[in-house]
């Protein structure tokens, strides 16, 4: 570890404030989540300092990073990547809540990392939150167990968890999609649409091997799109200047695109159709109404391995999982040619009525995941964990 980085962790003992919540998240979603949760906390009260590990915007709402983990996330089998860096985080964190006041632990979201802060919390005698329910639901449902030994309140943010993890045993609260706060769909009209003049978002996600394995084929698609509609445009989503610098340096020859940074909603809404990695983008895609396909790719000696047997949902993104049906087209994972991926693309674009209506669709799909304020709603929870 650096000298700087150590120092950090070593003089975090002393506080003039009344509570510390030690707080750990290692996804920029999961980044966005806790500092709505902070910044919300420090609108209601003034006596909880938050420190712990996680990104930029945890920073920017006030938390004290003992160390930044945002950018090393990796889903279910891609994380085994990085179990040499996560054993030596873990260790550091372990002895920080042994050896510092903590009142309570709030983890969010990435099970790999988060399930062994919650363990860590537990033995050093520390209550747990969970914000954001680990999918269990949708594989690894054997660790409902671990999951009950470490976890004392889980916040949910999909409203079927509810009752799927307190049939479980697990004291839980449905809060709301965090990222939903401030969403107010409409479902698109596309009086004026015109398939040739198409405006496409494409969005390959935060992480860096999302980046490497989607970026590209996402580019061959949108060539494929512009082959057949000539005045189409596009504009990719990154998550911030390095992200935008990743994509630009991974841009293919010849092809044009404009960029946003970190604005997933607002490039939705001004989209007439996305082309979306897997993930929590796929949800405010959706409360953007804007019609979507949702792609994923991943190692095909892995998948056939482990991920398949894992995975015990019909559908593997969010959009579908909550439909109950294929809402929006997945192709997850896939190995070979963009090429279907590119035929699906225009065969919606084709017809705007087949945009409209999934545009509807998806503005029913997201009411139910805004009943309240979720960061408000964790709040107070979280205040009541406090002792008042």
């Amino acid at each position: 570890m650096p000298v700087g980085q150590k120092e950090v962790w070593d003089t975090m003992a002393g506080s003039e404030k009344q509570y510390r919540v030690f707080i750990s998240a290692a996804e920029p979603s999961a980044d966005a989540h806790c500092a709505g949760l902070i910044t919300a906390m420090g609108k209601m009260r003034g006596d909880v300092e938050f420190v712990g590990v996680g990104g930029p915007r945890m920073a920017e709402a006030g938390c004290e990073l003992l160390e930044t983990t945002v950018g090393r996330a990796s889903m279910i089998y891609n994380a085994f990547a990085h179990v040499l860096h996560y054993y030596e985080l873990l260790r550091r964190i372990r002895r920080y809540l042994q050896e510092n006041r903590v009142d309570l632990v709030v983890v969010c979201d990435s099970p790999a990392l988060n399930f062994h802060v919650a363990r860590a919390a537990k033995k050093a005698g520390i209550r747990t939150v969970f914000y954001v329910a680990p999918q269990l639901w949708a594989w690894a449902a054997w660790r409902i167990a671990k999951l009950r030994r470490c976890c004392d309140k889980l916040c949910c943010i999909l409203p079927f968890e509810q009752e799927w993890f307190a049939g479980r045993g697990l004291d839980t609260v449905f809060v709301g999609h965090p990222l939903l706060n401030d969403a107010c769909p409409e479902p698109k009209a596309y009086e004026d649409f015109q398939a040739r003049c198409v405006r496409v978002a494409l969005m390959p996600g935060s992480r860096t091997a999302e980046i490497k394995s989607l970026w590209q084929p996402m580019q061959e698609i949108a060539e494929r799109i512009r082959e057949k509609f000539p005045d189409a445009s596009f504009v990719a989503v990154a998550v911030d200047e390095a992200g935008r610098r990743k994509l630009q340096a991974a841009q293919i020859a010849g092809f044009e695109c404009e960029y946003s940074l970190g604005a997933v909603s607002e490039t939705a809404r001004q989209a007439d159709f996305a082309i979306v990695a897997s993930g929590s983008a796929t949800l405010q895609v959706a409360a953007a109404a804007c019609p979507m396909v949702i792609m994923y790719q991943s190692s095909p000696v892995l998948w056939h391995l482990v991920g398949r047997w894992l995975v015990k949902t019909k559908y593997l993104s969010l959009v579908n999982i909550l439909a109950g049906r294929e809402l929006a087209p997945e192709f997850m994972p896939y190995f070979r040619s963009v090429e279907p991926i590119a035929k699906k693309c225009v065969e919606l674009i084709e017809y705007k009525d087949s945009l409209k209506k999934m545009s509807g669709e998806l503005v029913e799909l997201v009411k139910p995941l805004r009943p309240a304020n979720a960061s408000q709603t964790t709040v107070e929870i979280v205040g009541e964990m406090l002792g008042g």
